[in-house]
């Protein structure tokens, strides 16, 4: 039996019943793709954690098909989603092969991140994986709003991203604990399509996927994606980044 409590129990199973009018579905939809393509390429035996897994769509969906993957998330419960935040979940360090945090951080204040990103480095198996994803502060329109008006164009409200920040702030901290292997960016806000956006997610699904598979420069992205490996001694004398397009 599922339990929700504050956002899910106002707002219900938003995630599992996906409504296209829902301002982020265009990118909700392409960063869930390249999500289960990384959860594909792990094999069933991998032990997977999703942290901030709101309904566990991803956990439902992936222990039906086999995989040994359980969630944790402050604002539900169920058979494989225990109720707990990142700084609280109390799990076997070292024993997950492979972890998700999606659109996590930004709800952390600044000096709660990099806590995070430790307990997430500690929970991981030597060389496990981590998938995570956060917003850019920074994004292509925010720049120009920024230019023009002295104040950047935010992803959400601050109350509900309190931690926003330009992405190079995140990369700086997650390379303390994490070698980047992939970095993908998602949705590239160029006024026009911002606007169309704003105005008719449900139709714009098919632009999203011709700008991200053709501009979609990190830097100037709503949305990065990271793949990295845990870090374990010292650094490389060199870091490697590959920057892949998705589409």
């Amino acid at each position: 039996m599922a339990l929700r409590y504050a956002e899910y129990a106002k707002r219900g199973d938003y995630h599992q019943e996906l409504d296209p009018n829902w301002a982020y579905y265009p990118v909700y939809v392409p960063k869930m793709e390249f999500i289960r393509k990384f959860l594909y390429e792990r094999p069933p035996s991998a032990k997977i954690l999703d942290l901030g897994c709101g309904e566990g769509v991803l956990v439902r969906e992936m222990r039906g098909k086999g995989y040994d993957m359980t969630g944790a998330d402050p604002n539900y419960e169920s058979d494989f989603v225990i109720r707990s935040s990142i700084a609280d979940v109390n799990l076997e360090s070292g024993s997950y092969d492979a972890i998700i945090c999606s659109d996590v951080l930004e709800h952390l204040n600044v000096d709660e991140q990099e806590e995070a990103i430790r307990k997430m480095h500690g929970l991981l198996k030597p060389r496990g994986a981590l998938l995570i994803t956060v917003p850019n502060l920074a994004h292509f329109s925010s720049r120009l709003c920024f230019l023009l008006t002295g104040r950047p164009l935010r992803t959400s409200t601050i109350e509900r991203h309190k931690g926003e920040r330009p992405i190079r702030e995140f990369i700086d901290v997650l390379e303390k604990y994490f070698y980047i292997s992939k970095r993908q960016g998602l949705f590239p806000t160029f006024p026009l399509s911002l606007l169309l956006t704003y105005l008719f997610p449900g139709k714009v699904l098919p632009l999203h996927r011709l700008l991200n598979a053709l501009f979609a420069y990190p830097n100037w992205c709503f949305l990065n994606l990271f793949i990295c490996e845990r870090r374990e001694k010292s650094p490389p004398t060199r870091q490697v980044c590959e920057y892949v397009r998705f589409s």
